[in-house]
């Protein structure tokens, strides 16, 4: 009897196993493109008035994401992003990013995604991309480790010095005013494209472009060792 269980079990893991073989891609769209597409519900269930998972949705993501709200996008509201300031007026006077992170919006500011723009970027940038790389995948070839590991700089260098920046209290550090941006472009550009988090601003670019070339480098490195594991199997 228990050779004939021992049998059963084998049988079934092989059938999943040649299941995963065979739908591995579809299970990855699926699975990963719920985690990536549930924090845009979160803005929608409060918009509607279903608060409460609303704010489940933010309480499972602040896990995963600072959800500083002058750093996220926000929907129904007058703007996609707002100020620090506009942030403190609406919220608290307050620079502790514990206290900032806890504003997840209202009727006028309209109600922010429970990502932040950087983590929009990354993790929403590996689903296009790997979406992207499935139809020439037979062709396409895997990006080398240390073209894997160029792609990863600017994110390493970008989220590094914004985190050392915060040290001096958010709105206040290097990477807030930008001013040695300003003295190596001679101050050509306007003045909002140097200060804050808004959209357009040089700190919104860099955190969106090295979200997307941190996505393109793990899609175009890994994928094609997954696809080819699972041909093995």
């Amino acid at each position: 009897m228990s050779s004939v269980a021992t049998t059963a079990r084998r049988a079934a893991r092989l059938s999943v196993g040649e299941w995963l073989a065979a739908h591995w891609f579809a299970a990855f769209v699926v699975v990963y493109g719920l985690w990536v597409w549930l924090p845009w519900l979160a803005p929608v269930f409060m918009h509607v008035g279903w608060s409460g998972p609303g704010r489940a949705l933010y309480l499972i993501y602040s896990l995963f994401c600072h959800q500083l709200p002058e750093r996220s996008f926000f929907l129904f509201g007058r703007m996609p992003m707002y100020s620090l300031t506009e942030i403190q007026a609406a919220w608290q006077s307050t620079i502790d990013p514990m206290v900032l992170r806890q504003f997840v919006g209202n009727e006028t500011l309209g109600w922010k995604i429970a990502w932040s723009d950087r983590m929009i970027s990354v993790y929403t940038s590996i689903w296009i991309f790997a979406m992207v790389w499935w139809l020439p995948r037979r062709r396409a070839k895997s990006m080398p480790w240390w073209g894997f590991m160029l792609m990863l700089i600017p994110i390493v260098v970008d989220g590094g010095t914004h985190a050392i920046s915060d040290l001096a209290g958010i709105g206040n550090g290097f990477r807030d005013s930008n001013q040695w941006l300003a003295i190596l472009t001679n101050g050509t550009l306007p003045a909002w494209f140097y200060a804050g988090d808004a959209l357009g601003s040089f700190n919104s670019w860099m955190r969106l472009v090295t979200g997307l070339l941190a996505g393109f480098g793990l899609v175009w490195f890994a994928m094609p060792h997954v696809e080819a594991s699972f041909a093995k199997s």
